[in-house]
């Protein structure tokens, strides 16, 4: 009888732990369940502070990384503002350069006029040198104001290899010096329209862009008078020569 009582006291208890570890199986599944549960909800809120108390483990889903998220997007925002401002250094730059490059040219082509004007044998080269100097000192003029009225420093004298050719020129005279002086006007003024033009459609300075836009016509008149005149000059020396040769004929 005892021995029986023993097996059924033995049973019972197995089978209470039995039960007992189901429930306890169950109850673990069930926190877990419950915790994923909320781990997959933790990415909509939650604040990194939360994180903490073992029960909690939900809460520490929510520490997830949305705020941080945002603190990153924020900052993808600032190289483009940084962009943005270097993009505007850069057209305020290229303003200051159109505007040095212009007031070096002037002051080149009201020497090289000055000296055409004085030197030139061809009505034409004498001429237009004779325009030159009146149209580029009208145009410094007008420049310089404008420069100083914007807080830019521009100096008007000629870069080094105008005052090179000035220096070249000098020494030269007759028809020599005007097919030379000439030449340099045509390419010269091909080189200044092309700017001007760049100027006054894609300059980012207002007042630049509208001077170069006022400007660009007096060049494009420019150049074609000079490619007239230097045609002039190349027909008159092809004459001289013909007429040279026919006399040592005769």
């Amino acid at each position: 009888m005892q021995n029986h009582n023993k097996i059924a006291l033995i049973l019972g208890a197995g089978m209470c732990f039995a039960l007992n570890g189901v429930a306890f199986a169950q109850a673990g599944s069930a926190g877990q369940a419950g915790s994923a549960g909320q781990v997959g909800s933790a990415g909509q809120a939650g604040s990194a502070g939360q994180i903490g108390a073992p029960g909690q483990g939900s809460t520490a889903g929510r520490a997830g990384t949305s705020p941080q998220t945002g603190t990153a997007s924020q900052g993808v925002d600032m190289p483009s503002h940084a962009t943005g401002a270097s993009d505007q250094a850069k057209s305020a730059g290229a303003d200051q350069k159109f505007a040095q490059a212009a007031a070096a040219g002037s002051a080149a082509e009201i020497q090289l006029g000055q000296l055409a004007a004085d030197k030139a044998t061809n009505e034409k080269v004498k001429e237009f040198g004779k325009r030159m100097v009146t149209d580029h000192t009208k145009a410094s003029d007008e420049l310089k104001a404008l420069a100083s009225k914007k807080g830019m420093t521009i100096a008007d004298t000629p870069k080094p290899k105008d005052q090179a050719m000035m220096q070249k020129m000098e020494k030269m005279s007759g028809p020599a010096f005007d097919k030379a002086y000439m030449q340099d006007m045509v390419k010269d003024h091909q080189k200044d329209v092309s700017e001007f033009q760049k100027e006054a459609s894609s300059g980012s300075d207002p007042d630049l862009k509208a001077w170069a836009g006022t400007t660009l016509p007096i060049l494009q008149e420019h150049l074609r008078m000079a490619k007239e005149a230097l045609t002039a000059v190349n027909g008159s020396g092809a004459s001289a020569k013909s007429g040279g040769s026919q006399s040592g004929g005769q």
